[in-house]
């Protein structure tokens, strides 16, 4: 069932979308309603010609603001509506036709993303009361990753932690993992590998992925563990939170809104939370700047070394997301500490690689694994899997 589908990701004060077209040469009409019930609400985005445009929207709710957006479509009708779903838990292993028993499965599993799901919940309920007619499919952040194996997804603590509260390694990013590392299959000689996938922006995560099966991930049961992230810590001993409790009389409130909120790229340069002016400042000899950027790369480099032992052999790395794809100097940094893996990236094609640009960095005559920037389409991968969704369905 091939037919234009909206993408809506939903936050608690926010709807980003996207229509994507039955026509992949269609000019995709995309946009982000921010500021939800306050004063200052509104709607930017760009018209089909490309223009930009800004609507204010004065205490716009979530079903307010979707009426918003219809209304800027341009008069293209969508057959269909994608949802981004953060956590699916164990129940979802693929994209889902919304009706009451999935709106109840996303529920059971807020606990486990309770700053992600109710908002995509009210996306749900708020898309169903402007779009009643139109088919509307969940496709969960987590999916991709249910191929992991128990080795790779238990924690090494009571088997009634797992079994009676799902506490486990779940991973996230999964439309960005799953999208790279299938756009490498078909434009690598290589095909469908071994891939070390690494996604990498505010928000930042690896994946080892086989034959297009996620083995492995950084992220665990929350999107904070793994990488050093804009503003979330990663990593972290997993005792520091009794440490701060007993030391400082800090409440877990407070300690889950610092490894979340304060640390990252921003707790370590002491200045921002993003990498371009990271880079500036470290550039211009700023000491917090230069080790957050040293951690940063650091860090991606540790976790693709680790995950490459879920990998039966290495056809190649892929570099994703803002950063991944935009900063030659992260790429540099990363592929440099990992020596033993045989890369061989071309500095001339690294630093001349633009927005938007996909290709390899190999140097030439290389043999050895690859060094890929695939840019990310997520509302792409979310499009295709709703309607693949409804296909199954029909």
């Amino acid at each position: 069932m091939n037919v234009p589908v909206l993408v809506i990701n939903c936050g608690s004060s926010s709807i980003k979308y996207a229509l994507i077209d039955t026509d992949p040469e269609a000019p995709r009409l995309a946009g982000i309603a921010e500021r939800l019930g306050s004063p200052d609400a509104c709607l930017k985005g760009k018209s089909s010609a490309g223009d930009k445009f800004e609507q204010a929207l004065p205490n716009a709710d979530h079903t307010q603001a979707l009426s918003a957006i219809l209304e800027r479509l341009e008069g293209r009708t969508p057959g269909a509506i994608g949802h981004r779903i953060v956590h699916g838990g164990e129940k979802f292993t693929q994209a889902a036709l919304i009706d009451a028993s999935v709106v109840s499965a996303i529920q059971a599993t807020a606990a486990l993303a309770p700053l992600h799901n109710p908002a995509n919940l009210a996306g749900i309920a708020a898309t169903q009361k402007v779009f009643p007619q139109l088919p509307q499919v969940a496709v969960f952040d987590t999916a991709f990753h249910q191929s992991l194996s128990p080795t790779a997804y238990r924690y090494a603590l009571p088997e009634s932690l797992y079994a009676e509260h799902g506490i486990r390694r779940y991973g996230f990013h999964g439309t960005s993992h799953a999208f790279v590392s299938q756009r490498a299959a078909t434009l690598s000689a290589r095909g469908a590998g071994g891939w070390l996938t690494a996604h990498l922006g505010n928000g930042c995560s690896t994946c080892a992925v086989w034959n297009n099966q996620s083995q492995d991930t950084s992220m665990g049961l929350t999107p904070l563990e793994g990488l050093v992230m804009g503003t979330r810590s990663g990593d972290v001993d997993p005792g520091l939170h009794a440490h701060l409790h007993r030391q400082l009389g800090w409440s877990l409130d407070k300690i889950d809104d610092v490894l979340n909120k304060q640390s990252g790229l921003l707790g370590l340069s002491g200045l921002t939370n993003d990498m371009r002016e990271v880079e500036e400042a470290a550039e211009q000899g700023h000491e917090g700047a230069m080790l957050a950027l040293d951690v940063f790369c650091y860090r991606i480099a540790k976790s693709l070394a680790a995950l490459s032992c879920a990998l039966p052999s290495l056809d190649g790395v892929i570099f994703t997301g803002g950063i991944g794809e935009n900063s030659p100097i992260v790429r540099r940094r990363v592929v440099g500490l990992l020596p033993h893996f045989g890369f061989a990236l071309n500095e001339i094609r690294n630093d001349a690689m633009i927005r938007g640009q996909e290709g390899k960095l190999d140097s030439d005559q290389h043999t050895g694994p690859e060094v890929w920037v695939i840019p990310t389409d997520e509302e792409g991968r979310i499009a295709m899997e709703t309607c693949h969704c409804l296909e199954v369905q029909a």
